[in-house]
C-alpha cells in the first residue's frame, strides 16, 4: 500500500493568521487534503525560515495557500518557496484568488507544478494534487535526461580532445589513440571520460 503523501501547507500571511478557529478557506483546504488521504505534517508561514523547516520535515509536496490576492503578497510567498526548494525540488501547488495569467506564467517558470484559481472546493483538491505530482515527475525526468545528455556531450568532447592530443604526441591514428585511451582507462579502473579529462588537464598544465 502506498504511503500517504506528507504535505506542508505554506500560508502567504504571517503565522499569526493560522489559528485553531480556521476561516472557511483554510477549513476547506484541510478537509480536502484529509479526505484525499494526505498527511499534513506542518502549517508554516512563508518566511525566511521556510528552507530550514522544510529541510527538517522533508515533505513530499508543498501546498501554498495564498490567502491574499495581492500581487506583491503572492510574489513574496512564491520567492520564499522557490528559495526553500531550490536544492531539493518538490511539487508545489499554489491555491490563490489571483486570476492574473501573467503571474501564473511566472509561477510556472519558478517551478510551481499547479496554479489553482478559486479551487478550494474539497472535492477538487485531490485531483489537482495528483496532476501536480504527475507533472512534477515528468519534469524531473526530463531535467535528468537533459542533464545526462549534456554530460554525455561534454564527455564525448573530452574524449575527442584527448584522442587528438595522443595522435599529435605519439603519431597515432584515431583508432590507435582510442584503443590506447580505452586500455589506459581499464588499467587505471577509470571511466574513459575521467582518463581523458586527466590527459587534457595534464597537457594544459604543462603547456
Amino acid at each position: 500500500m502506498e504511503h500517504a503523501l506528507r504535505l506542508v501547507v505554506v500560508h502567504s500571511l504571517s503565522s499569526t493568521a493560522v489559528q485553531p478557529d480556521m476561516d472557511l478557506r483554510d477549513r476547506a483546504l484541510r478537509i480536502g487534503l484529509l479526505e484525499g488521504g494526505y498527511n499534513i505534517v506542518a502549517v508554516l508561514p512563508a518566511d525566511v525560515h521556510l528552507a530550514e523547516r522544510l529541510l527538517q520535515l522533508q515533505p513530499d509536496m508543498i501546498i501554498v495557500d495564498a490567502e491574499s490576492d495581492a500581487r506583491e503578497t503572492l510574489k513574496n510567498s512564491l520567492e520564499h518557496v522557490v528559495m526553500a526548494t531550490r536544492e531539493q525540488p518538490r511539487p508545489v501547488v499554489l491555491f490563490t484568488e489571483n486570476a492574473d495569467t501573467g503571474y501564473a506564467q511566472q509561477a510556472f517558470e519558478a517551478g510551481v507544478s499547479a496554479y489553482v484559481v478559486a479551487g478550494l472546493q474539497p472535492e477538487r483538491i485531490k485531483p489537482v494534487l495528483e496532476v501536480a505530482q504527475a507533472r512534477f515527475n515528468v519534469e524531473q525526468r526530463l531535467r535528468a535526461e537533459l542533464a545526462s545528455t549534456r554530460t554525455q556531450l561534454a564527455e564525448r568532447k573530452l574524449i575527442e580532445r584527448a584522442k587528438g592530443l595522443l595522435m599529435q604526441k605519439h603519431g597515432l591514428t584515431e583508432d590507435e589513440a582510442y584503443k590506447r585511451l580505452r586500455k589506459g582507462a581499464m588499467d587505471k579502473n577509470l571511466k574513459l571520460a575521467e582518463l581523458a579529462e586527466r590527459i587534457v588537464d595534464a597537457v594544459e598544465l604543462l603547456g
